[in-house]
């Protein structure tokens, strides 16, 4: 089992504590979700804090499920170019045949 450490970061100007199993990583997205949490406040200018943290988390859930459609569509697209691959690789195999 991977140790967790406790890691520090600063979200909406709060301080969190975190026990974190990658500490990069768990930087990487506290700072991700303090930019969009910034982003929302100056769209929205005088909402309060629990408003712009619920449509700043709307608009991450929103870029992860753009992702995950990505990822789909990749996935698919790939094992369309794989199925070809393996069907040209038999029909090569079935052609080396002696009769």
């Amino acid at each position: 089992m991977t140790e967790k450490k406790k890691l520090k970061v600063k979200i909406f100007d709060k301080e969190f504590s975190l026990l974190v199993e990658n500490e990069e990583i768990a930087a990487e997205l506290a700072e991700y979700v303090n930019k969009i949490m910034d982003e929302t406040q100056a769209e929205l200018k005088d909402q309060p804090t629990e408003t712009i943290a619920i449509i700043a988390a709307l608009n991450i859930a929103y870029d992860l499920s753009v992702e995950k459609n990505r990822f789909r569509e990749f996935s698919i697209q790939a094992t369309n170019k794989i199925k070809k691959i393996k069907l040209l690789l038999d029909q090569s195999d079935m052609e080396s045949i002696p009769s």
